[in-house]
């Protein structure tokens, strides 16, 4: 019976005897950074087809381990890992595409392509309050240097001054740095702001719709086409509408039948209405 008496286990993966291992190199720290270079070599021989098609989704699967761990250092960020995980392999695919492999290690320029589309995401689709690119910017630099600052010993929250003077920016831009770091999320309309059973919701808070507002509106817009009526048919519009007379008496009053009445009426609203949307 034959006893195996090497302590250390045989490798199933290790080169067969008189072949070279292949070379790992010694900077990675992880198990999902595989040796590819021999594909990216052959990768950037190929013309566009098939062949290169099939070697560039085996480079893409090989590393989407990569990509899934670097998706995951942004969870609890108010956005599922399964789209996160989307995105950094939205990331991969770009790095896979843009790499020269004399440049050096793939992960070397992988890690940084993936973690910016991650963080490209959360920039221009996660906020609440969409708000112009500068303004991001201001955000990230304040609340950089917030933290910065709150790190000191013995140091209480910066002021605004000491945020501007750390960051070089402007008291104004510091402001609206700290503004736009409230906008990334939002409240919901039914968090309670008062305490105990009968608090109430934001949403309680809100006001109505006034209908006024849209009468003073399309009051002001007549307003000026009504002044320029024969002084006739003004009288007429206001008898009916303002004294709620009927189109009999107005015919009475005015000496004519109720159809002339009528058709003054109309003509004269049609000018009005005309005239008012024409503004």
């Amino acid at each position: 019976m034959h006893t195996e008496t090497s302590l250390e286990r045989p490798n199933p993966d290790a080169a067969p005897r008189g072949q070279a291992e292949p070379s790992v190199s010694a900077d990675r720290g992880y198990d999902d950074a595989p040796d590819t270079l021999a594909l990216f070599v052959r990768l950037a021989d190929l013309e566009d087809g098939p062949e290169r098609d099939a070697v560039r989704d085996e480079l893409v699967s090989t590393w989407l381990p990569m990509a899934h761990r670097i998706a995951g250092r942004f969870r609890d960020r108010g956005e599922a890992i399964e789209d996160l995980r989307q995105v950094a392999a939205l990331g991969l695919v770009k790095a896979v595409d843009r790499f020269d492999p004399a440049r050096g290690a793939f992960e070397s320029y992988a890690i940084p392509t993936i973690t910016g589309e991650v963080k490209r995401h959360f920039r221009d689709r996660m906020w609440a309050v969409r708000v112009p690119r500068r303004v991001q910017d201001l955000r990230n630099r304040v609340r950089v240097a917030r933290r910065e600052l709150s790190q000191r010993p013995g140091a209480a929250e910066p002021t605004p001054a000491e945020i501007a003077a750390h960051t070089r920016l402007t008291e104004e831009e510091v402001n609206a740095g700290m503004e736009a770091v409230d906008s990334f999320s939002a409240l919901s309309l039914d968090a309670e702001t008062g305490a105990g059973d009968d608090g109430y919701s934001l949403g309680d808070t809100m006001g109505a719709a006034d209908s006024s507002f849209d009468i003073i509106v399309d009051r002001e817009a007549a307003k000026k086409e009504l002044r320029r009526l024969p002084e006739r048919e003004r009288a007429v519009l206001y008898m009916r509408f303002f004294e709620d007379m009927t189109q009999s008496r107005i015919g009475e009053k005015l000496g004519i039948s109720q159809m002339h009445v009528s058709r003054l009426i109309s003509r004269s609203c049609a000018r009005v209405r005309n005239g008012a949307l024409a503004q």
